[in-house]
């Protein structure tokens, strides 16, 4: 595997084993290097091109030292139709020896400029897509509270559309609306959209989003928390998607099901 796959699978960050790409001569802190990695390739949706286009880099890119075991890596991706551009910048950490014939490495950081020329492929997609897509870009700029964010927006979202989508009362008796725990409760009660392995826990997930939002946790806790906290709002998303019952009922209202499908993919847990 070369050193391209792994920033092509950004924002992805598990460790991996590439070809040597520094060769053997040592950098010190601070030095930049020329390296053939092979291209890197991200998908976008292009606005000149009003449609998803797959954007590449060069073949040689440089790599700047960022310590022993640490290097920058800024790419040029350029809309293979109309060469449209996108900066992206990774930051990436060796676990044992840059310099050995196939390092182990892994992405730390990475940071996208889209400079209004293109979105994410999930803008456009419906409602929920584009929620997850903010998510993931206040995740990459280290922006924990805001990503965690969009994740309770799409929990609340998903909840309220299953029950109006089935005729659970989404007010209380006064007329206001409906504590979420309750109507969270009552919608698990009918339709099981918490998967089982949670489901006493569904109102907690919903507490740990709201505990980052309103401060009462550090943003290095938030962004460790993302992740897990991601993957189950996407299990929920994708319980839904697959009742036929409530998928029919949100049908019936006109509301899109393919924002579904867009967001619930194979990384979500099974």
């Amino acid at each position: 595997m070369r050193l391209s796959e792994v920033l092509t699978r950004a924002p992805k960050t598990e460790s991996l084993q590439v070809e040597n790409f520094m060769g053997h001569k040592r950098l010190v802190w601070g030095k930049q290097k020329k390296v053939e990695i092979g291209r890197v390739f991200h998908n976008y949706y292009c606005m000149a091109c009003n449609d998803v286009q797959t954007y590449q880099s060069d073949l040689e890119l440089t790599c700047l030292m960022a310590g022993d075991d640490l290097i920058s890596i800024d790419v040029v991706l350029k809309c293979l139709r109309c060469e449209s551009s996108v900066e992206a910048w990774y930051l990436v950490k060796c676990v044992d020896d840059l310099f050995a014939m196939n390092p182990t490495v892994y992405l730390v950081r990475f940071t996208e400029n889209r400079r209004g020329s293109a979105r994410g492929i999930a803008e456009g997609a419906g409602e929920f897509a584009e929620l997850l897509d903010q998510a993931e870009v206040a995740y990459s700029n280290r922006l924990g509270a805001g990503s965690m964010i969009y994740l309770r927006k799409i929990f609340e979202m998903i909840t309220m559309q299953v029950a109006t989508a089935t005729g659970i009362a989404t007010v209380g008796r006064n007329g206001g609306r409906k504590p979420f725990k309750n109507l969270l409760e009552e919608v698990d009660r009918e339709h099981k959209i918490i998967p089982s392995k949670f489901s006493q826990n569904g109102y907690r997930l919903f507490s740990e989003l709201s505990e980052v939002i309103h401060g009462n946790s550090l943003e290095e806790d938030a962004l460790l928390k993302y992740p897990p906290c991601r993957q189950l709002v996407l299990s929920i998303v994708k319980n839904v998607r697959e009742d036929a019952q409530i998928a029919g009922a949100i049908d019936d209202l006109g509301w899109d099901v393919n924002d579904l499908d867009s967001i619930a993919g194979e990384e979500i847990l099974q």
